[in-house]
């Protein structure tokens, strides 16, 4: 499926959009890891949930169970939300 990556982590991939495989959302996010390591990391943290300044959608409906089924057809868009003052 194609994943499209935020500009704050393309540091890892190198692109803005990649190809990976996963028939969960988690098992999707855990293959972006094997592909570019250290990138899970900065969308999930230590409990296994979706760090709070993250937002991730798939095709258009936003996600917050990483076992949620997807497939191969599905766009994954991952945001990072900005903060600041």
């Amino acid at each position: 499926m194609k994943v499209l990556i935020p500009g704050g982590l393309r540091s890892y991939t190198e692109r803005s959009s990649v190809e990976v495989q996963g028939a969960t959302l988690g098992a999707a996010l855990a293959e972006l890891d094997r592909l570019y390591p250290g990138i899970r990391f900065r969308i999930i943290d230590e409990q296994d949930r979706i760090r709070r300044h993250i937002r991730i959608f798939v095709n258009g409906a936003q996600a917050r169970d990483l076992a949620l089924s997807l497939r191969q057809s599905d766009e994954v868009v991952i945001v990072q939300a900005l903060s600041g003052g």
